[in-house]
This record gives structure tokens, sequence and C-alpha cells, in this order.
């Protein structure tokens, strides 16, 4: 892939930083491509031009949703660039970019839907005793300019959802991506443009999370935030924020809950992906797997075997199902958490090797509560193995850290899904699925230290827009 030059959008027109970085493959090191970094100058001025760009294009619901609807036609004609660019530019594999860029495009359409959708209710103004010829309803307008930091993980789709029920509400968005992603933010900006976005509703900033991202949160001019990340940068932002609206998806440990009367020939395959896509750097991946004792000695079985099949390396290999993480510091990271447990007494099953950036699929077993695979975040391909005796042990467990991001269930039996349902303190529970189910349209969201607020464009529209209250006397 030759070296391209992806810059800023500010005002309208794309420009280059006050200075510049090189954008390398994730897995070979070679460089793909340039990225302009913005000057504090240059973040003021996205942030204004965006006010301005708002102040000036009000388009009607219709405009936005044709917009949103020919930018999903575009993306789709343009999959495979952007599959090559996220092999480069994330490690995605081959099965990893063609979902990444599907998933897009269905969140573009659905925005454009909810674009036309957006509406008050009427407000039962007869409800007070003696009031007459009076009546009263609700309308939805545009909060203003929304400002989207994106994650490294989910560089184009997670894009499109803060982007595009953004647009659909009709603000203006300022986008900082990911410093380790900025390339495919700016194709999906330019996809935008094609559409027919007036592009100074649009503005993309790169930079660090220090610099950029903090001056962001003390602008006043930005009225929203919508944030995915770390729940270290999101309480930083809600600091920030103030009065201002929010919308943070935070950290997690997402577990996932196997039953004696669970189905292993369809769970496992649902464990192994939600296991090892995207070599685990989700924020719903299986990291803690809870296995009912009367079966983990077959179904672990089974499941170390199906790790150990999957292909993992070269990432532009089609066969290659886990590819590299985001950085060789990631990776060396992850492993030295792996090899911590070993020597605390955790059997490694499968893995538990490195080669560059690229980390074996890892199990583990015999792991305890105080070791950090289990207890703080990996984002890795890492999936710990728990026996249970009582499914109140399994609750009891998952629900056992400070995040409540997702889990799944596997059991055949009802009464024991609806117990998870009151049990589980998620904000995401998947009955015969694993944790990171997801369908775009779906409400996604968490609760305690894994943030508030909900993706899937039909409540984020609603969020990034404010519900005012109208009454009439006749």
């Amino acid at each position: 892939m030759s070296a391209v030059k992806y810059p800023l959008l500010i005002g309208g027109a794309f420009a280059e930083g006050a200075r510049s970085a090189v954008l390398r493959d994730k897995y070979r090191g070679e460089p793909y491509g340039e990225i302009a970094l913005a000057s504090r100058e240059q973040v003021a001025a996205a942030v204004a031009g965006a006010r301005a760009g708002f102040e000036a294009h009000r388009l009607l619901a219709s405009e936005r949703a044709a917009i949103l609807a020919k930018a999903a036609d575009i993306v789709l004609s343009r999959k495979a660039q952007l599959e090559k660019l996220m092999t480069a530019e994330a490690g995605f594999t081959t099965p990893d970019g063609d979902n990444e860029v599907r998933r897009c495009v269905e969140t573009l359409r659905l925005s454009a839907e909810e674009a036309k959708r957006l509406e008050g209710e009427l407000v039962p103004m007869a409800a007070a005793p003696g009031l007459k010829d009076r009546m009263g309803f609700t309308i939805r307008v545009p909060r203003g300019v929304v400002c989207a930091i994106t994650p490294f993980n989910s560089p184009l789709n997670t894009v499109a959802h803060k982007l595009a029920p953004a647009l659909a509400g009709g603000n203006a968005v300022v986008l900082k991506p990911s410093a380790f992603t900025p390339a495919t933010a700016v194709e999906l900006g330019r996809a935008l443009l094609d559409a027919g976005l007036p592009p100074k509703l649009l503005a993309i900033v790169h930079g660090s999370g220090e610099e950029v991202g903090r001056q962001l949160t003390e602008d006043p001019a930005i009225a929203y935030y919508t944030f995915t990340g770390s729940t270290r940068v999101g309480l930083e932002i809600q600091k920030g924020a103030l009065l201002r609206g929010t919308q943070l998806e935070l950290g997690s440990i997402a577990s996932t809950i196997v039953c004696h009367d669970a189905d292993t020939r369809k769970a496992i395959p649902k464990i192994v992906n939600a296991g090892f896509r995207k070599a685990g750097q989700v924020c719903t991946s299986v990291q803690k797997l809870f296995v009912d004792r009367r079966i983990a000695p077959a179904f672990t079985d089974a499941f170390v075997a199906a790790v150990k099949a999957l292909p993992f390396g070269d990432p532009a290999d089609p066969r290659t199902v886990v590819g590299p993480m985001i950085s060789r510091g990631h990776a060396e990271r992850a492993l030295a958490w792996v090899k911590e447990a070993e020597r605390a007494g955790a059997e490694i099953l499968a893995g538990g090797t490195l080669e560059g950036s690229v980390m074996a699929p890892t199990v583990l077993r015999r792991v305890t509560p105080a070791m950090r695979v289990v207890c703080e975040e990996i984002f890795a391909p890492v999936v710990s193995v728990i026996e249970f005796d009582e499914v109140a042990e399994a609750f009891a467990g998952a629900n056992d850290q400070p995040f409540g991001l997702a889990v799944g269930v596997f059991t055949s039996n009802l009464h024991t899904a609806f117990a998870a349902a009151r049990a589980l303190d998620f904000g995401g529970i998947h009955i015969n699925e694993a944790s990171s189910a997801r369908v775009d349209a779906m409400p996604f969201g968490g609760v305690k230290a894994s943030g508030h607020g909900f993706e899937a464009p039909a409540r984020a529209i609603r969020e990034m827009t404010e519900e005012r209250v109208v009454t009439i006397a006749y």
C-alpha cells in the first residue's frame, strides 16, 4: 500500500496539520500513510467552523436521510478499499474487515430511517382538572455541535454509530478518531461529503487524547459528547462536560456463562468468535468463561481444541482469523499478565505465546479472582475458564467487578434465563449468545463503570437532540 496523506477537515475544507505522523502497518511495521496532526488553533477553528456550519445549514429530515442513505451506498461500493486500509491500520483479518464494513452500511441506513421518524408527542393537558382550551406537544431539536471521540477497535462502524445519528438529528459534528486508526475515519468522512453532506457540518481533527481530546472537552461551543473508550478517560470527559450531555461507553470485563443444560455444539463456535475476533480487542469480548462443573471437562476439551484450530498471524492472509493487536506494547502487556497468572498457579491450555504484535489465542484455567487476567480488562485474545457448581455462583462471579456492559448465558431452561435477566448487573444480557452478541439496531450501553446512555441509531438520535414542550392556549 503506497503512503497516503490523511488530512484534517476544518471549516468545510481539508487541511494540512501543524505536524504530521507516520502511520505504520500493524503487522509488518511498514509505513502506509501519513496523518495530519492538529494544533490548538486548528482544533478551535474546527469547533467554531462546525458551529457556523450548524447555523448555516438547517437540513430537512428528508435531506439528512437521503445523504446518509447515499453514504451507505458509497461505503459499500468502496468495501475492498476500506478492508485493505483496515488490515493495515487496525490489523483486521478478512472476516473482521468484511463485518466492519457491512455493519457500518447498516448503521448508516438505520440512521437514515431514524432521521425521517424523529418526532415529539402529545402532552395530556386535559389530565389537569379544570383545564380547557389548551393543548401541548413536544418537538425534538438538534443540540448544535456534537463531539465524537472514537476508539481503534472499530474504526469504521463505531465512528458511524457516533456520526450518523448526530447528523440524522440535524447536528454538526467534530470527530476525533483514535490516534491508532485515524485514516479509516477520514475515508468515512469522505463518503459522507461525497454523498452531499455540507462540508461545514463535519470536522475531523487528529491528535492525542491528552492534547486534542482535553481541548475539545473544554470548548463551550460543544453541546454534547459521545465517547467510546476507557473508564479513566470517560470520567475526564464527564468532568469537563459539566452540565452538557454525554453518552459514554467505557470499560468492561465481559463474561459468558455456560450452564449444564446448554447446547454446547452451538455455544462453542459463538464463544470462540466472541473471545478472539479482532484479536480479543472488543469491549464485549469473552474474558471470563464460567462453565458448570458437571460439563466442564468435556466442554473445556472441545473449546480448547476449537481455539487451537484458529489460524493466527498475517491479517492479509484470507485464512487468518486472529491477527495482530493494535501495537506490540499492548501485546506485550497482555502476555505479561498471562505469565504473571501462570506463575501464580494458572494453567495455560492454549496459546500463551507472542510473535511480534500477534498473540496466539490463549485459554487459561485455575485462575483466581485477584489475577489481572480476570479482575482487569485485558483487551486481548485471552479467555479464562472458571468452573462453578450453582448458577447463582456464576452470576455472582460475573457481577463481581466494577463494570457492567454485556454478558452471555447459555441455557435451555427458561427459569435460568429469566433469573439471569434479573440477577446479572449488565446493560446487555444475551441468552444463548455470547457476551459480544450485537445487532446494530438494538440498544447498546452499560451500567456501573461501563458508562451510561445507549448507542443504536433510534436511541442515539434522541439523546443527541433536545425535547422541547410547546403549549398553546386558544
